[in-house]
């Protein structure tokens, strides 16, 4: 079959899950600021993230950026997450579970007289968590995340999304 025929069809099936998931109410968008600690470097971690809701029902698409400080390193880290948010009869909790590629660049404080070095990573991580909305409408979202590769090992992390 053609891209052609089949273009407007793929079209349906992406739209029409979407609008039913913002109809319920789902997790749809947002962005906002995360804070946290990583293990191995440990290191206090601050960064942002966005929150593209529509990818699938109850798929998220969750892109951030981590800046970590600590153990002689400063870490700048790109993350591309994809999330599934669970949903849970009579709670407002969403558990979710994903996984994402990370970009890491990593600053390597060295004692003198050795030179500080550099090194760029490219890793996998898996990622547990759970949110739940706020009062004002925003999500408050807290998880764990496990590096794959030359990444952070774990992470534990927590954060606001505000709407868009």
């Amino acid at each position: 079959m053609r891209l052609g025929k089949m273009l407007p069809a793929l079209v349906l099936a992406l739209v029409i899950p979407v609008a039913a998931q913002a109809a319920e109410g789902a997790v749809v968008g947002g962005f906002g600021p995360r804070v946290g600690f990583s293990s191995n470097p440990d290191q206090l971690v601050l960064g942002g993230q966005a929150l593209i809701g529509g990818i699938a029902p109850d798929v998220t698409f969750d892109p951030n950026i981590e800046l970590g400080v600590g153990d002689n390193v400063t870490t700048v880290q790109f993350n591309f997450d994809f999330k599934y948010h669970l949903l849970l009869q009579g709670t407002p909790w969403r558990p979710y579970m994903g996984a994402g590629i990370g970009l890491a660049f990593f600053q390597i404080d060295n004692p003198a007289p050795f030179r500080d070095n550099s090194d760029t990573e490219v890793g996998g991580n898996f990622i547990l968590g759970a949110g739940v909305p706020t009062a004002s409408g925003s999500r408050f979202f807290a998880e764990l995340r496990a590096g794959i590769g030359n990444l952070p090992d774990l992470k534990l992390v927590a954060g606001w999304n505000f709407k868009m």
